[in-house]
């Protein structure tokens, strides 16, 4: 990224940060969870679904298995049953299996609280390590690229990416750490309430003015 593009953004991100701060001066994590385990659990099966389904599939898998040594000894069967409405629910399953096991064996049933070692854990990647360590251990390390960011990264062009670990880059690059954690739950939040995925019109959104170069109706004809 070059020094003149790096100033456009920061000034852009900037104001993106403050009209989101306004709108929603509060924000949290919606995966319900009451420990760092079933935090890791929830955000393992949020992959490619919604935080409403995966709190519906929780409250009852968080019963069934109260313990990591629970989950450790479930039959994968059984396990993906319990997760088999999230999608994807074979590898969940395996990999919420496999990483109880390893967090049992190599971290004392702790789930680890530092970047390297999440990421040796079974379906863990960049983005679950994110959240994970903001969430429950206050580090920010990294900006979580879920859907939300991904998408309004590149429509309000902060970063020349497609890809989640080029896009984290970029974003690390033009925001403080400080702002890392509530710039991916804030997207979160403004795609539900104003701009969805889905065909729309954005010319009365609130950040549209910040990038009046974005096309008003996302997404964008192919």
């Amino acid at each position: 990224m070059d020094a003149q593009k790096r100033k456009t953004r920061i000034l852009r991100v900037r104001k993106m940060n403050a009209i989101l701060l306004r709108i929603f001066p509060e924000t949290r994590i919606h995966l319900n969870h009451t420990n760092t385990w079933e935090l890791l659990v929830a955000v393992i099966l949020s992959a490619q679904c919604t935080d409403a389904r995966v709190n519906e599939v929780t409250k009852k898998l968080f019963k069934k298995y109260p313990t990591i040594h629970a989950y450790a000894s479930a039959p994968q069967h059984d396990m993906e049953q319990s997760v088999f409405s999230t999608g994807f629910y074979r590898n969940k399953a395996k990999h919420i299996r496999s990483s109880a096991r390893e967090i049992i064996d190599v971290h004392d049933a702790h789930v680890p609280d530092t970047m390297e070692a999440l990421l040796t854990l079974p379906g863990v990647a960049r983005k679950t390590a994110n959240v994970v360590l903001s969430t429950a251990f206050g580090k920010q390390e990294g900006i979580a690229v879920d859907t939300h960011v991904r998408r309004f990264t590149i429509r309000f062009d902060l970063s020349d990416y497609t890809d989640p670990k080029r896009i984290e880059r970029d974003l690390m690059e033009i925001m403080p750490p400080s702002a890392w954690w509530s710039f991916n739950h804030r997207l979160v939040e403004y795609g539900r309430a104003y701009c969805p995925a889905h065909k729309h019109n954005c010319a009365e959104h609130p950040l549209t003015p910040v990038y009046r170069e974005a096309n008003t109706i996302w997404p964008r004809a192919k």
